[in-house]
């Protein structure tokens, strides 16, 4: 009886120190946010001369879904312009601009390493939205439409985020295509975003 006197109290503290934890692990709720920022791209690989970046934009949606205290799983869907510049003597002027823009949906691993910093990496799958030469980048006219790239790309995206306790965040990533952009052309995206969002 003395015993029990001692195995009772025992399992509510720990029955109580499950609960606890229970609850540390999903103090977090799914969420939702809208994010944007820049874009420094060019395309790497093979024996293609390395060209300049070309400097666009991204914008979207994600959803975050916790799983445990300091991991959660991050899904967005982004527009992205990418492609490089290149160097080119014409009518129109020295540079040309190769726009390959996409619809970027990474699927991220998100650990945080303190409550408000978080490193993320994982799998992106983009699908061309748009492909096209502007003989003139700072101008309207110049473009010419092409069909030659790959319509789906795999790839991976690793980053870094640092979010405020009211729901704006920045953010910095590096995407980089492990499939080829156009057939049989030994040549990936690369692609480096700084970016702002808010969660909702």
């Amino acid at each position: 009886m003395k015993a029990l006197k001692w195995i009772a109290p025992a399992l509510l503290l720990a029955t109580a120190g499950i609960n606890a934890q229970t609850v540390d692990n999903t103090t977090r709720d799914m969420s939702f946010g809208v994010k944007g920022g820049v874009n420094f791209a060019t395309v790497t690989g093979g024996d293609f001369e390395s060209p300049d970046s070309r400097t666009s934009f991204h914008v979207g949606a994600l959803a975050e879904f916790p799983v445990a205290r300091i991991f959660s799983l991050q899904v967005e869907a982004l527009y992205s312009g990418q492609g490089f510049d290149y160097d080119f003597e014409g009518p129109e002027g020295d540079k040309v601009e190769y726009q390959l823009d996409y619809l970027n949906i990474p699927v991220l691993a998100k650990f945080y390493l303190t409550p408000g910093l978080s490193i993320e990496a994982g799998p992106q799958f983009s699908f061309v939205v748009n492909e096209e030469i502007d003989f003139d980048p700072l101008g309207d006219g110049g473009d010419l439409d092409q069909s030659n790239a790959e319509s789906f790309e795999f790839g991976g995206a690793v980053g870094l985020t640092f979010q405020t306790p009211s729901g704006f965040f920045a953010t910095g990533r590096y995407n980089h295509g492990f499939t080829d952009i156009i057939e049989d052309l030994d040549v990936q995206n690369s692609v480096f975003q700084i970016g702002v969002g808010y969660k909702f």
